[in-house]
């Protein structure tokens, strides 16, 4: 059975917007992270980024009506989803910042991702994919090979071949939880589930720190590093991991992190204009292969629910084997 929720039809243009806006925060993530751990270890990095992501999360939260209701269950379900996608996940992200190139990161991650949701969710019976839209997988990630071919001249050896695998266990995470988000948003509001899982994840992240605090040299961070972890904060946390979850109640997980092959632009144009790495005409390619592939695996998704939404919504529309009534 295809896991489509019964309201992915008719969520229209909003999800995509989201996900997009997504998609260029997390992009601009790995230039800002690379600059923040350039300064001070990467577990500190991680602790400053999503702990006063947190607290904002937590701001808007108590400051939105109806605030006061407060579930013990609700925390420990979204809790648990935040070990993934915010502990783990950026545990291995900013460790790999620390070893390889941010550019490196922003291909492997937002390509995999989706590759190993799509694995997964193939795997367990919960997503159909067809022949235009697997098309559109395979050219993403060819797109993201010839991307990566075009990085540099010198290869991948030594530690930024290991910050490479590390990049990999990190698109494994955020692949995990995007599947188990899904589950967690359909009985929670969207603000409430990512204050919860970036709360608990952040706490995590604390206490992960704690051995590395003393280790850094906090009179010598330069003022543009704090601004690039409150830009960390703010941007690619708290509004990029609300907007994932506002984006990913309405569409499938397959989806979500399918748009993810946009990110290695925004994250490509945000290295070569703030840090200065090369860009080369092989990368261009790369680039336009992957917007390509990208498009070719969601639109047809997206269409093809907008025309059952129009015949759903017609006087002689009856459910066909599998489907269910609105």
């Amino acid at each position: 059975m295809v896991d489509q929720p019964d309201d992915e039809p008719r969520a229209g243009a909003g999800p995509y917007l989201y996900l997009l806006i997504t998609m260029a925060l997390f992009g601009t993530a790995f230039t800002s992270s690379k600059v923040v751990v350039g300064q001070l270890p990467h577990e500190v990095a991680a602790m400053l980024r999503f702990g006063g992501g947190a607290v904002i999360l937590v701001v808007m939260l108590c400051v939105r009506p109806g605030s006061a209701r407060f579930s013990w269950r609700d925390l420990c379900v979204a809790g648990s989803i935040g070990m993934i996608g915010v502990f783990a996940y950026n545990f291995f992200f900013f460790w790999a910042l620390s070893l390889a190139p941010a550019i490196d990161g922003s291909i492997i991650v937002p390509i995999l991702s989706p590759v190993l949701t799509t694995i997964a969710m193939l795997l367990a019976g919960r997503e159909a994919a067809s022949a235009i839209r697997v098309a559109g997988l395979v050219l993403g990630v060819a797109g993201a090979a010839v991307f990566f071919i075009g990085i540099g001249v010198g290869g991948v050896s030594g530690s930024r071949l290991v910050g490479d695998l590390v990049y990999l266990l990190a698109a494994g995470c955020w692949a995990a939880y995007s599947i188990a988000s899904k589950k967690v948003l359909s009985g929670m509001d969207p603000l409430r589930a990512t204050t919860y899982a970036t709360g608990v994840g952040a706490l995590a992240l604390v206490l992960l720190s704690i051995p590395e605090l003393p280790s850094a040299d906090w009179s010598s961070v330069r003022p543009s590093t704090w601004a690039n972890v409150a830009f960390l904060a703010i941007g690619p946390t708290a509004i990029a991991y609300l907007f994932y979850y506002r984006g990913l109640r309405s569409v499938s997980p397959v989806t979500a992190t399918i748009t993810m092959f946009s990110v290695p632009v925004f994250g490509t144009v945000s290295a070569v204009v703030f840090l200065d790495e090369s860009f080369t005409v092989v990368q261009i390619v790369g680039a336009l292969i992957t917007v390509v592939g990208a498009l070719l695996a969601v639109a047809p998704g997206v269409l093809y629910r907008r025309s059952v939404t129009s015949v759903r919504r017609g006087r002689r529309w009856t459910p066909s084997a599998g489907e269910s009534t609105p």
